[in-house]
């Protein structure tokens, strides 16, 4: 077992407004309940793997509330074990729906539509084989994620010039290559050594959707899924991780100016980034990360505190960031070249108390 190294990473279990955002995740860790993706194999599906996509989708919507049906349920009392186990279930329509959806991806919000199944390569740089950058405990994430089980794939769906992990994200080394079997074990190995959750990162999880449904046929331990994403992904990707993550750990980067194709390259990321941050609080328990750029308080950080507030609610579990440092191709956005200032941290502590947000991760 892990040993807790920072007293905040225990204390923040006995805080309030974090346990009521994030209680069923709290019940998980401690085996009070099961993960999503444990309750989303006991729910029936009717369906065959040669079915199109459409109808594969229609079968899903019912099975989305079927999954919703059986969650309430087993958070009511209802053993999971008492559940038989069907011989086809929603988890499997998952996973089905994900690999042909591979033949012309699109979960990403550019839908590049690729054949990946082929090994063509998107903007993302993903291919067929699934592809591991580390695996490591982390001591570094967010209180209640500590020791968080970190999974870092390849590619990334958009290409912030500040981005630390550009390594990762622009295959700029040598990944390793995972079958879902070994993948599995891996997850199994860090949950069992102590790490409250697996910690799907990147890079970015979101082209390697398919592949992680599949390595979780093979999970059996319960296990938190955290969903650390950039936010831009699409809706066909929000529909499949109902049911799969148990914790969105999702950016919120930019406001609703030009700000995100001058910078990431990422065209409409404030109505995908908005629409999947609502998607994440229908379906599972949200923590929003909030990196506050130089020269970006007035046109980022407070429209998104704001909208944050507006429409998640101000008891959501928030991480204003303020680690920002100029990484990779910073250099060619000017206001970018240097790090926060004094001042700005100050402001942007400002913007999240105007907004009233409450539950601000440390």
């Amino acid at each position: 077992m892990w040993r807790i190294l920072r007293p905040e990473a225990e204390a923040v279990l006995n805080d309030e407004l974090a346990k009521k955002s994030l209680s069923r995740y709290f019940s998980i860790i401690k085996n009070q309940k099961p993960a999503k993706f444990l309750v989303a194999k006991r729910v029936e599906a009717e369906f065959s793997r040669n079915d199109s996509l459409e109808a594969l989708w229609s079968q899903h919507t019912h099975g989305t509330q079927e999954f919703l049906n059986l969650e309430r349920q087993i958070d009511n009392g209802k053993p999971l074990d008492s559940i038989p186990k069907p011989e086809e279930s929603f988890f499997d329509l998952k996973n089905a729906i994900a690999i042909k959806t591979l033949e012309c991806c699109n979960f990403c919000a550019r839908k590049c539509g690729v054949n990946r199944l082929a090994d063509r390569l998107g903007f993302c740089g993903c291919g067929r084989a699934m592809s591991v950058s580390s695996i490591f405990v982390h001591m570094g994430e967010e209180p209640e994620l500590v020791p968080s089980g970190t999974i870092f794939t390849m590619g990334c769906t958009i290409r912030c010039r500040h981005c630390q992990n550009w390594t990762i994200s622009q295959w700029k080394e040598a990944p390793k290559e995972y079958t879902p079997e070994e993948l599995a074990k891996e997850v199994e190995n860090l949950r069992l050594g102590g790490c409250r959750n697996v910690n799907l990162v990147g890079g970015e999880p979101t082209p390697w959707l398919a592949h992680w449904l599949e390595t979780f046929q093979y999970v059996d331990v319960n296990v938190p899924v955290v969903w650390n994403s950039n936010s831009y992904y699409s809706g066909e990707t929000a529909q499949l991780l109902a049911g799969f993550a148990d914790v969105y750990l999702l950016d919120f980067k930019y406001g609703p100016g030009d700000c995100a194709q001058r910078i990431s390259d990422a065209p409409d990321y404030w109505e995908v980034c908005t629409h999947n941050h609502l998607e994440a609080k229908k379906y599972g328990e949200l923590i929003v990360r909030v990196l506050v750029l130089p020269g970006h308080l007035e046109c980022c950080t407070k429209p998104i505190l704001q909208w944050i507030a507006r429409n998640l609610g101000v008891e959501t579990r928030v991480n204003l960031m303020f680690q920002y440092r100029p990484e990779w191709r910073a250099h060619e956005v000017p206001e970018l070249r240097r790090r926060l200032t004094r001042a700005e941290i100050q402001r942007a502590e400002e913007l999240a108390e105007e907004a009233g947000l409450k539950n601000l991760a440390t």
